[in-house]
């Protein structure tokens, strides 16, 4: 709504208050991450994103679900040459680059981000319900399975979340 025009006449919006307490400011330097996607470029996104957040001292905290999830089985990472439907045009060119310029995958990514730094990586309980898995079907990264409550929880104070 507007409120009455001033001298220049032009409406003015008015300000309504902000209720307190409904918004709580982000408090922890940590980087949650939704790592939905099971395809090689958004899994080296989501590696490279948690390496640099562990360097500059951030805490990270990943959470896998659905095809993130299946993505972290034993062995899966030495095979899985996915690519989205964004790059499936230069899949071939892009994995002939990776190879000719040594880049590091993003399991060696994340294990480099561990080494370094506060990295934790839950894989989504709902997820392990529905494909059958349990943790020891994971690679050894994965720290637990939990719900979405308790990332949420660990989340919601986090300077930044990313959702890939």
């Amino acid at each position: 709504m507007y409120g009455e025009f001033p001298l220049g006449g032009q409406p003015q919006e008015e300000v309504l208050p902000v209720p307190t307490g409904s918004v709580k400011p982000a408090t922890a330097n940590r980087l949650a991450i939704v790592l939905f996607s099971g395809t090689i470029d958004k899994l080296m996104s989501a590696s490279i994103m948690a390496t640099g957040a562990a360097a500059m001292g951030m805490d990270v905290e990943i959470f896998l679900t659905n095809w993130g999830a299946l993505a972290f089985r034993k062995g899966d990472y030495t095979t899985n040459k996915r690519v989205s439907a964004d790059y499936a045009d230069f899949q071939s060119y892009l994995l002939e680059q990776m190879a000719a310029k040594k880049v590091t995958s993003w399991m060696e990514n994340l294990e480099g981000a561990k080494e370094i730094g506060n990295v934790h990586i839950a894989a989504c309980s709902h997820t392990m319900t529905l494909f059958d898995l349990q943790l020891a079907d994971l690679e050894p990264i994965v720290d637990e399975v939990t719900g979405v409550a308790a990332f949420i929880e660990r989340a919601h104070d986090s300077a930044m979340t990313l959702y890939i």
